[in-house]
C-alpha cells in the first residue's frame, strides 16, 4: 500500500501526518508530490517528510491538484507495480486512522474507496453548503448517492491506476472527474465514513471558491448532457456506504483540504 500526499505550500502538519502514520505502520511506503510550492517554511515541511523515509517529487511551478495526482500514480506505476493507493491531504485533515481504515477497505473490496464526511458540528458554511450542492447535482446527474463529492482521502486498488491517468482535469476538477467516470465506466465507488476536520475554519485549503467551482461544476454539466449507457449498475451497487459513521473532530481540530503537487525525488 502507497500513501500519496499531494501538496501545495505545506505546513508543518506535513511531517506531523508523516510521523503519525510511520509510528501506526512502520512498513508504509508514503510518496509527497509538492506542486511548486515556494519559500522557507514548504521547504522545511519537505525537507522534514524526505527524512521520515517520504519520497518527494516536485513540480517546478504550480500545475494542479489532478496533475500532481497524476505524477503520483504514474510514479507508483513505475516503481512499485501492483500497489494500491490511498490518495490523502497533506494538511492535518485526515487523520491517521482513517486513512489506515480506507487503506483495508481498499485491500477488502477491491474498488474505489472514498472516505466520506458527515458535515456535523462546527463546519465553515462555505464547506457544509458547496458539499451540499455538489452532492445533490451529482446525484441527480448520476444517480449515485455518493455522501462527500470533494473528499480528499481516497483510496484505488493497483488494477485501477493506468486507468486513473486517462481522466482529464488538471486542478480540483480532476477529483469530480474521476467520480463522473466511474459511473459511466462500472468502476463502482465504495464509501466509508471517516471523521470531520477543520483547522482554522478551513484556512489552509486553497479551493478558490468561484474559480474552482466553477471548473467542478463544468464535468458535471457536460456529463449531464451527454448521452449515458442503459446498463449501468444500480445506485446501491454503485456507491455502497460501509458501517458507521466515524465520530467527528472537535474545537480546533477541524480542517479541509490543501490543493496540491510535485516533480523530483
Amino acid at each position: 500500500m502507497i500513501v500519496l500526499l499531494p501538496v501545495h505550500q505545506p505546513s508543518e502538519k506535513l511531517p506531523a501526518l508523516v510521523g503519525e502514520l510511520r509510528a501506526a505502520a512502520p512498513d508504509l511506503t508514503m510518496v509527497v508530490v509538492d506542486d511548486g510550492s515556494s519559500g522557507p517554511a514548504p521547504a522545511e515541511a519537505l525537507r522534514a517528510a524526505r527524512d521520515l523515509g517520504c519520497t518527494v517529487l516536485r513540480h517546478r511551478r504550480n500545475l494542479g491538484k489532478g496533475v500532481a495526482l497524476r505524477t503520483g500514480f504514474r510514479y507508483v506505476i513505475r516503481t512499485w507495480p501492483g500497489q494500491d493507493v490511498v490518495c490523502a491531504d497533506g494538511d492535518g485533515q485526515h487523520r491517521t486512522e482513517d486513512i489506515l481504515r480506507v487503506a483495508r477497505r481498499v485491500r477488502e473490496t477491491g474498488r474505489m474507496v472514498l472516505g466520506v464526511r458527515r458535515f456535523t458540528g462546527r463546519v465553515p458554511l462555505r464547506s457544509r453548503v458547496g458539499n451540499e450542492v455538489t452532492r445533490l447535482l451529482f446525484r441527480a446527474v448520476t444517480g449515485c448517492p455518493v455522501r462527500d463529492t470533494q473528499t480528499g482521502l481516497r483510496g484505488h486498488p493497483a488494477a485501477q491506476l493506468d486507468w486513473l491517468l486517462t481522466v482529464p482535469g488538471d486542478r480540483f476538477d480532476y477529483e469530480m472527474a474521476v467520480l463522473l467516470a466511474a459511473t459511466r465506466t462500472g468502476e463502482g465507488i465504495e464509501q466509508t465514513p471517516v471523521a470531520t476536520r477543520y483547522v482554522a475554519n478551513n484556512a489552509s485549503s486553497h479551493f478558490s471558491s468561484v474559480v474552482d467551482s466553477a471548473r467542478v461544476y463544468r464535468p458535471l454539466l457536460r456529463f449531464a448532457v451527454s448521452p449515458r449507457s442503459a446498463t449501468r449498475p444500480t445506485a446501491a451497487e454503485a456507491c455502497p456506504v460501509e458501517g458507521r459513521p466515524a465520530p467527528d473532530a472537535t474545537g480546533a481540530e477541524r480542517a479541509r483540504p490543501a490543493d496540491s503537487p510535485v516533480g523530483g525525488r
